[in-house]
């Protein structure tokens, strides 16, 4: 096999300007012949030549296709292909180590365009989550958009209407309220501008295609008295920021609250209860509930006050302990007894062992609910509530919600759930 000489240096710019090279990058510019250029900036970059070089430069229009690859293949010398930001950062990188060798390729890097945002921004960016949706469909978007971070930048593609499709997911996914929203144009360059753009309103008209968007988490103040009656939304409801699955899905809370037929007065129990959406929400609707919360997890009580703090109501006790423990440690008859329980995030053997203790004191009319995702269970708590003369039946509740992408829309689910029922 031939061995190949020439080098292949991917240069990647902040700035059109020369003189804001460094000096090490500017010399291999003068020594070196054959240059490849975005078309997007061609006659920006074509301009150095004019600055008295020596060497007469050749320069190639990339479009970053299949030309642009057969023309570095063709090259017998050291060339340089022009970039912006960091190559290896959603950029040409990628593609030409598909095509050629690391032995190859040298890449210098700039400051990527996030970097200069954030910068300019005076935001931390160490747990921005970045995407792309530039030459690429909007899925990594809503993935990410449904896990809520504190910071998303997202690099768009002026070719498909990037700015609507952000606008319109998070209008359907109800976060519009949920982030400040920076649209970020120019970084770097003579003609930057950044604006925070307000997402109730059209937006602007005259927009540069080189821009990028940073969505900045807000920090909200929840007015109790503007709630919904029933069907809260989910962005109201604080969650830990890497367990956002803490929290039962409006779609699925609005059903299990019908299902509970839930009396003006009683007794709730919220085992499993996550960061306490379906029981708070039940206390709103019914205020001379009491509430009981349960969850294991540390730092779950912390979350359920906040949470009750934005609905504007109070459970009555919060356990942040294992029910189990609670049902075998403490005195139960100095407890309310529950005419509702919902049983939530436990393995199936603790919603067996919580069915045994509880039921048997339970009187007619009264209901046990079990939102459940694994199938394998169903069969065991089915007959568990039976045993305890409990009339059962099963709903499975699977729903779609409507996603703006590039081609229009799509439909994308939910985890499908299935809501045992027991009354008794």
């Amino acid at each position: 096999m031939t061995e190949i000489n020439r080098k292949i240096h991917v240069l990647g710019i902040n700035s059109y300007k020369f003189e804001d090279l460094p000096l090490q990058l500017q010399k291999l510019f003068i020594e070196t012949v054959n240059i490849a250029v975005p078309n997007t900036f061609f006659k920006k970059i074509k301009s150095w030549s004019e600055n008295d070089l020596e060497k007469k430069k050749s320069f190639f229009e990339s479009k970053s296709n299949n030309e642009l690859i057969n023309w570095l293949r063709s090259q017998k010398t050291d060339v340089i292909l022009i970039s912006r930001g960091d190559p290896l950062w959603f950029g040409i990188g990628r593609i030409l180590l598909e095509n050629f060798t690391k032995d190859e390729l040298t890449f210098y890097p700039s400051n990527t365009c996030i970097q200069l945002a954030f910068s300019k921004l005076k935001l931390p960016w160490q747990d921005t989550v970045n995407v792309s949706i530039h030459g690429r469909d909007s899925t990594k978007l809503i993935e990410a958009l449904k896990a809520r971070p504190s910071n998303l930048a997202i690099i768009t593609d002026s070719n498909y209407k990037s700015l609507e499709i952000i606008q319109k997911n998070l209008s359907e996914l109800n976060l519009i309220s949920y982030y400040d929203f920076w649209l970020c144009e120019e970084i770097g360059f003579d003609n930057e501008r950044i604006r925070k753009l307000n997402l109730k309103e059209l937006l602007p008209s005259e927009i540069s295609n080189l821009n990028i968007v940073v969505l900045n988490k807000k920090k909200v103040k929840y007015p109790s008295n503007n709630l919904p009656l029933f069907g809260i939304n989910d962005n109201i409801f604080k969650t830990f920021d890497d367990r956002p699955n803490l929290l039962t899905k409006r779609e699925i809370r609005v059903q299990i609250l019908a299902d509970l037929e839930l009396p003006k007065n009683g007794v709730l129990w919220d085992i499993g209860a996550g960061c306490g959406s379906i029981g708070l929400e039940a206390l709103k609707l019914r205020p001379n509930l009491n509430l009981f919360s349960f969850d294991k997890r540390l730092g779950s009580k912390e979350l359920i006050l906040e949470n009750s703090k934005r609905l504007g109501i109070k459970p009555k006790f919060i356990f942040e302990e294992d029910i189990i423990n609670t049902l075998n440690t403490k005195n139960l008859s100095s407890f309310e007894k529950p005419n509702r329980i919902v049983i939530g995030g436990c393995n199936k053997k603790t919603k067996l062992q919580v069915i045994d203790i509880l039921a048997q004191d339970m009187c007619i009319g009264d209901i046990i609910l079990i939102p459940i995702i694994n199938i394998q269970t169903i069969k065991e708590l089915k007959e568990g509530l039976e045993d305890k003369n409990f009339k059962t039946n099963l709903n499975l509740i699977q729903t779609y919600k409507s996603l703006s992408i590039a081609e229009g829309m799509r439909l994308e689910p939910n985890n499908p759930v299935f809501l045992l029922k027991g009354k008794k």
